[in-house]
């Protein structure tokens, strides 16, 4: 079943199982490369409001909105969220 078009979902909040996947990738990142769970949420709380995020993915980049915010080393391609250090 296709997940519908949701402005501004993130992936936890759409149907299905391929998206299941995603939250295990992010669970098997090694630790020094994931963004802390404080940054993480604050992260996804940017990316949520932003006009460019469409069924879990930033249409600017292409991304799923939950892996980039999940990695420290990334960045908002629109600006809106740095990379943590």
């Amino acid at each position: 079943m296709t997940a519908p078009h949701c402005r501004r979902c993130l992936l936890n909040e759409l149907d299905g199982e391929y998206f299941k996947s995603v939250y295990k990738y992010i669970d098997s990142l090694p630790q020094e490369l994931k963004a802390s769970p404080e940054i993480y949420s604050r992260r996804l709380g940017v990316c949520r409001e932003c006009p460019e995020l469409k069924n879990g993915m930033c249409s600017q980049c292409g991304c799923f909105a939950e892996v980039r915010a999940a990695k420290r080393h990334m960045a908002c391609p629109m600006g809106r969220w740095e990379r943590e250090i």
